[in-house]
């Protein structure tokens, strides 16, 4: 699937080069001499061919200055075009499932390329995105060939955003997504064994990966060029490097998150709709779907993924996000274990649309946030605005005045305050949600909206809107 999502041009710059998007959405890098020379190697090997071909690795090519890019590749030695993904996302919106299927897909490159005589120079997580539920390795100029003496330089990258979330996740239950969002470098070695207890030191993993990383870190008695020159004379070899992925690939395939529930993993089981409800909730979404073709769908608070199934019969790409991690889990699991024709096209991460992230790293432009990562023009708000405006204090006009702003068209659910679910979250406060009604719902909707359809459930305290966005002009 290759698609443009709201791609405004761009860039960013590192030492090897220049990432940015032209006016049209289509993403290129410049390279210095010494990244193209090690390009023009690189994508000659085996490895790197097949990874391209079974859409492991970014497909890529090098191409020739146009007036469009020609100010931009200015005083570089060349350029490389790259796919676009089909949305950018952030391993702090990752669930374990997906942060270890792409620690995976790291380590086996990182093998597979040892075995032509090239090594892995970072080791970062932001060096993976998604196709539906398959990572794809984007950093292609990360790839070089493995000098004499030559140590993985990506280890650390690798054990800070890649090993250490994953094991406080799996040993500890310590979600790894606020620290990740925290600090874009991930966790240090330090930290990581200041949460590990004593039991935790025989775990697999902890002393080698953790302990002792911590204590070479502290010791700070050789310089980092010191350092190299004593592995080259004493004769550091790939062998070595090979064996230090292997063991860590072992490590991370043995790893689980044994959680087995959470605050809103079994909602869907036990929210109150009647058989009857569901059929009509499923068919009233489907016709919206099938209204006409969507490049992208958003569903918000997803939870087991019924919507962003239906979303994905008409839908290039379906966004499906909830804040609570193990239901991104479960979801995740349940696409990879029963693939469909059409499933490939839903890419879950877990983001709490109350408590999102974005602007982060340098001069806050490094990570966006959602919507400037890519705007929507559906999307599904099923049985959440009561969980946003009762739950968390987002008032009822500016919830509707955001999704206006992002000019999205709409399938909405309204959930009364009758309804036992929201008796549920009113219990123990004081009912001050004055605007939390279905006339006010439904007037200020229609200042931003054209709803095409509305249904009531039979239930009687929840309707269903399809509203389409109103003509910016």
């Amino acid at each position: 699937m290759t698609m443009t999502l709201n791609y405004e041009p761009g860039s960013y710059r590192d030492r090897d080069g220049r990432v940015f998007y032209d006016a049209s959405g289509r993403i290129f890098r410049t390279l210095s001499s010494r990244a193209l020379e090690e390009w023009l190697v690189v994508q000659q090997t085996l490895f790197f061919q097949a990874a391209v071909e079974a859409e492991r690795i970014v497909a890529t090519r090098q191409v020739a200055e146009t007036h469009s890019i020609q100010e931009a590749a200015s005083g570089w030695a060349g350029v490389l075009e790259h796919r676009v993904v089909p949305f950018v996302t952030y391993p702090f919106e990752w669930c374990f499932g997906m942060l270890r299927d792409a620690a995976r897909l790291h380590l086996e490159l990182l093998s597979e390329a040892l075995d032509e005589g090239v090594t892995l120079k970072d080791g970062t997580a932001y060096n993976v995105q998604w196709l539906g539920t398959r990572p794809i390795f984007i950093d292609v100029v990360s790839f070089e060939r493995l000098l004499p003496g030559q140590a993985w330089a990506g280890y650390r990258q690798f054990c800070q955003t890649f090993l250490y979330p994953l094991l406080l996740q799996a040993y500890k239950n310590v979600p790894f997504q606020p620290w990740l969002r925290g600090r874009l470098d991930g966790i240090t070695p330090q930290e990581c064994r200041n949460l590990m207890s004593l039991r935790d030191f025989f775990r697999k993993g902890v002393a080698s990966h953790v302990w002792m990383h911590a204590w070479l870190g502290s010791q700070r008695a050789v310089e980092e060029q010191e350092a190299s020159k004593a592995l080259k004379n004493a004769g550091f070899s790939k062998d070595l490097i090979r064996a230090n992925v292997q063991g860590l690939l072992k490590l991370v395939k043995s790893l689980n998150w044994a959680q087995r529930a959470s605050t809103w993993s079994h909602y869907a089981e036990a929210n109150g709709y009647t058989a009857e409800d569901r059929r009509r909730k499923e068919d009233f979404v489907r016709r919206a779907i099938h209204s006409r073709s969507w490049k992208l769908v958003w569903d918000v608070g997803c939870n087991t993924g019924t919507y962003s199934r239906i979303a994905a019969e008409n839908a290039d790409l379906v966004l499906a996000m909830d804040g609570d991690h193990y239901t991104v889990e479960r979801l995740y699991q349940s696409l990879k274990s029963n693939p469909t024709r059409r499933s490939g096209s839903i890419l879950p991460i877990v983001n709490n649309v109350v408590d999102s992230a974005g602007g982060l790293g340098w001069r806050g432009t490094e990570r966006k946030s959602l919507a400037d990562r890519g705007r929507p023009d559906l999307c599904l708000c099923l049985a959440l605005i009561h969980h946003l405006v009762i739950g968390h204090g987002v008032p009822l006009r500016e919830l509707l005045s955001w999704f206006a702003e992002m000019e999205t068209s709409l399938v909405i659910e309204f959930i009364d305050k009758n309804d036992p679910m929201v008796h549920r979250l009113l219990r123990g406060r004081r009912d001050s949600y004055t605007d939390y009604d279905q006339q006010f719902f439904e007037k200020t909707l229609a200042e931003f909206f054209t709803v095409v359809s509305s249904e009531k459930l039979e239930s009687g305290t929840r309707i269903l809107y399809f509203a389409e966005r109103r003509s910016s002009s």
